[in-house]
């Protein structure tokens, strides 16, 4: 009977990991946040070629099941008037070069109907969304300019606050000095005139006040394009329950984020004595690469035995999409990595080729084919509709 046990329990893993493939292969996968092509100004690899580094190239993605991506456009705080909405252009301009050189595998869309087509052909849906405020340098019409170029959702704040809105990282480090909170009349405009195009308002790194402001002026769903869950990990880039249920009072969706900071309560104290045992090398990259978070990500690379031992496991990250599920429903879920945004990830989860492993999971948990289409896109993709009307 024994010699009977081992076959029969190999044989149950292998159709469950089949079935865990097939139902990951049905769903429309859409991550809602990737910075790889801020990061690609900088390395110039070749998106289309497998690399050996970084979380996303298009060989990885194609086998992940990734249907649809939502690139990001960002640059730092330093990048002032006369410089943010230019570096903007230029990575938009690195993207739209990467769609050229490879048409049969990868196309703009800009709403819901382009995407299911770009899906039908077999082609990688990519869009963009601008994360920060500050990369519209308080004009109008650098976002009508950025919506025309396919600006899918506008990062209301980055970690730094615009003249408008106040981020959340500044309403809890300088509350007392910041001369306002939340949205100014300005702000109130943006968020109107960004409803009024069909932009998608993303609530990621805005203060709680601006997050509080934000849906009581919006029109439409908004979406948190890469945020966790506050109560499992504190971190001031999570939403607190409230904030979650307000949002999905709103229709909104929450994409969890991958980032080993917002999953993990213990991360940060671990990461930060890493990073003094290694401080001469990271001062070191950080000149090489002239960017501190490539830097970060280069030295867990060169350190990959020690900076393993940091990361937290799948299963916490699981534990995010689970508890927000059961808290404000499973219509208000989805997925946004912050791949090749960060130096680490849940164990298991190295690059885009890894979502399987996040249905494999949610499917021991006994969540249904359909639920699992929701959180993978389905929700997202009904946000996007109701922004865009298509």
């Amino acid at each position: 009977m024994k010699k009977l046990l081992l076959p029969l329990l190999l044989l149950s893993l292998r159709v469950s990991a089949q079935n865990a493939q097939q139902v990951h292969q049905k769903a429309i996968l859409i991550d809602t946040h990737n910075d790889i092509i801020s990061n690609e100004l900088i390395t110039r690899f070749d998106l289309a070629k497998l690399q050996d580094e970084g979380n996303f190239d298009l060989v990885r993605a194609k086998r992940g099941g990734l249907d649809a991506q939502i690139f990001s456009i960002w640059c730092g705080e330093n990048y002032g008037k006369g410089a943010a909405f230019a570096f903007a252009n230029r990575e938009i301009d690195s993207l739209y070069a990467l769609i050229k050189r490879n048409p049969g595998k990868i196309a703009l869309v800009r709403n819901s109907a382009e995407l299911k087509n770009a899906v039908a052909h077999q082609k990688l849906a990519a869009l963009i969304g601008v994360e920060g405020g500050h990369m519209i340098e308080d004009r109008m019409d650098y976002i009508d300019s950025l919506a025309k170029r396919g600006m899918c959702y506008l990062t209301l704040t980055w970690n730094n606050s615009t003249s408008w809105a106040t981020s959340a990282r500044h309403e809890v480090i300088k509350k007392d000095s910041l001369p306002h909170l939340g949205l100014t009349d300005y702000g109130k405009q943006i968020v109107h005139h960004l409803n009024k195009l069909g932009v998608m308002v993303d609530v990621s790194h805005v203060g709680e006040r601006t997050f509080y402001d934000v849906l009581s002026t919006t029109s439409k769903p908004v979406i948190a394009s890469h945020s966790c869950a506050y109560s499992i990990d504190p971190n001031r880039r999570n939403l607190k329950d409230d904030q979650l249920k307000a949002l999905a009072k709103n229709g909104g969706v929450v994409c969890v984020n991958f980032y080993s900071g917002f999953v993990d309560s213990t991360y940060n104290a671990k990461v930060h004595a890493f990073l003094y045992q290694h401080k001469a090398e990271l001062d070191s990259l950080t000149q090489i690469y002239h960017d501190g978070d490539l830097a970060n990500i280069r030295l867990n690379a060169i350190y990959k035995s020690q900076s393993d031992k940091l990361r937290p496991p799948l299963s916490l990250l699981i534990q995010h999409i689970n508890y927000m599920v059961k808290l404000i429903g499973i219509d208000h879920v989805g997925i946004g990595s912050d791949f090749d945004g960060a130096e680490s990830y849940p164990l298991e989860m190295d690059s885009v080729s890894d979502y399987p492993k996040i249905t494999a999971e949610l499917l021991k948990l006994n969540y249904s084919e359909k639920d699992i289409d929701k959180i993978l896109g389905g929700n997202v993709m009904r946000v996007l509709k109701a922004n865009t009307g298509k």
